[in-house]
C-alpha cells in the first residue's frame, strides 16, 4: 500500500470519528482523492514568535510535506495575494491570501450541501481544486463549475486536477457575481467569507436550490449559513461550529487611513464592555448592527488601551475603554456606532444568549436580514 493511500485512510477515520464525515458516498471521495496532489507547490508553515507571525515554506522535498498534507488542517498555499511557497527562501510576515481548507470542515460543507445525482453546482473558490475534486468525485466532471478570482491559483487548481483525470468547468473571474453562462445551479457553494450574500447568486439558483455560504464582517466573526431561495428571496438558518474563511477579496476592509481625533466626539457611560466582543457570537451580533466596522487597539499614554470601532466608509467611529470598575465610550461621526451594537448585544442577552445555530437569515437582492429565537 502506498504511502498516500495509507494517509488518506487515515484523514477518512479521522473525520469519520469527528462526525464530519457521515455518508458512505463522500467517505470513498476522500479515500479516493489525494490531497497531496493540490498541493504539489508546497505550502506555509506558521511560525510564531515575539514578533509577527511569520511563514516559512514546506516543499515537497522536504520529508514533512506528504503527511503535512493530510493534516486536517488550513495549510497556506499563498501570501500577499502573489507569493508561492517556491518562492520564498526564510520566512515571510505577511497576511496569507489563499489556502487548501482544513478537510473536516470541506467534507462538514460538502455534507451539508445534500447533493442529489443529476445536481449542478456552482463552487465559490476554486482554491487549491481539493473540494473541487471532491464534487468531481460525487456528481460528474459536467456538473461542477467552480469559480477563483487569482488566475494564478486557478491555473494551478487546473494543472492539479487534470493531474488526476479530472475536467470541470473552470472560471477566472469574481465569484461575487457568479457564472450565469451555467445557471440555474442547484447548490451554490463558496470556500471564502462573504460580508452579504450577492444578488447574483440568488438570480442564478433554481427556484428550491440552496446556497451554503459563510456570512461575517469586518471583525471577524463568522458562520456558516444554508439558504434556499424561492423568488429571488432566500430563508435559512445559520448552522453554529464558529466556521472561518478568508474574505472574498472584493469585500476585505478599506484601509484604515487617518483615524479620528479620538478627543472630539461625544462622552457617556457604556452599558456594554468592549471586552464583551472577545466571544465569538456577541461579536457576530455586534457585526449585524455594524457590519462594515473595524475593531482596532490603540495603546494610549499611561499604559491604557482603548479599543476602537470605526466604519471608513461611514466616517463614524466609537472607542470605547475601560473607567474604573465600568466602561466610558466617546462616539463621532453621522452615526452612533456602540449605540447600535449596545442595543443588539442588550436585546440579545434579554432573550437568553441564544447560540448562533438559532440564527435565521433572510436575503433579498437589497439586503439582509438576521434575526434569532430566543
Amino acid at each position: 500500500m502506498s504511502d498516500d493511500k495509507t494517509l488518506r485512510e487515515a484523514l477518512a477515520e479521522r473525520l469519520a470519528a469527528g462526525g464530519r464525515l457521515r455518508s458512505p458516498r463522500w467517505r470513498r471521495a476522500v479515500l479516493d482523492t489525494p490531497r497531496h496532489e493540490f498541493l504539489r507547490g508546497g505550502y506555509f508553515r506558521r511560525v510564531d514568535g515575539d514578533g509577527p507571525t511569520g511563514w516559512e515554506p514546506v516543499l515537497s522535498d522536504d520529508p514533512a510535506w506528504l503527511p503535512g498534507t493530510y493534516d486536517d488542517e488550513s495549510l497556506v498555499t499563498q501570501i500577499a495575494g502573489t507569493v508561492a511557497p517556491v518562492d520564498i527562501h526564510g520566512r515571510i510576515f505577511r497576511a496569507p491570501t489563499s489556502s487548501s481548507t482544513l478537510p473536516s470542515l470541506v467534507v462538514r460543507m460538502l455534507e451539508e450541501l445534500r447533493l442529489e445525482d443529476g445536481m449542478r453546482v456552482l463552487e465559490i473558490g476554486t482554491g487549491t481544486g481539493y473540494s473541487t475534486a471532491l464534487l468531481c468525485h460525487r456528481l460528474g466532471d459536467g456538473l461542477v463549475t467552480s469559480i477563483e478570482v487569482d488566475e494564478d491559483v486557478s491555473a494551478r487548481a487546473r494543472t492539479a486536477l487534470g493531474a488526476v483525470g479530472l475536467r470541470p468547468r473552470l472560471v477566472v473571474g469574481d465569484g461575487l457575481d457568479g457564472y450565469p453562462e451555467d445557471r440555474p445551479y442547484d447548490r451554490i457553494v463558496a470556500t471564502c467569507g462573504v460580508l452579504d450574500i450577492p444578488p447574483a447568486w440568488l438570480a442564478q439558483t433554481r427556484p428550491g436550490g440552496q446556497i451554503l455560504a459563510t456570512v461575517c464582517g469586518w471583525m471577524y466573526s463568522s458562520e456558516l449559513a444554508r439558504l434556499t431561495v424561492d423568488d429571488g428571496v432566500a430563508h435559512g438558518r445559520l448552522l453554529g461550529g464558529q466556521v472561518s474563511f478568508m474574505l472574498a477579496r472584493p469585500q476585505l476592509p478599506p484601509p484604515l487611513g487617518m483615524l479620528p481625533d479620538l478627543g472630539q466626539g461625544e462622552e457617556r457611560e457604556a452599558l456594554v464592555g468592549a471586552d464583551d466582543l472577545d466571544d465569538w457570537t456577541a461579536r457576530f451580533v455586534a457585526q449585524i448592527a455594524a457590519p462594515r466596522t473595524q475593531r482596532i487597539l490603540i495603546p494610549r499614554e499611561g499604559g491604557e488601551t482603548w479599543q476602537v470601532f470605526l466604519d471608513v466608509d461611514a466616517g463614524s467611529w466609537a472607542a470605547v475603554r475601560r473607567d474604573g470598575r465600568g466602561w466610558t465610550v466617546r462616539q463621532g461621526g453621522p452615526e452612533r456606532l456602540w449605540d447600535r451594537i449596545e442595543d443588539h448585544l442588550t436585546r440579545w442577552r434579554k432573550d437568553g444568549s441564544p447560540e448562533l445555530d438559532r440564527f435565521r437569515i433572510t436575503v433579498t437582492p437589497d439586503a439582509r436580514t438576521i434575526t434569532w429565537s430566543s
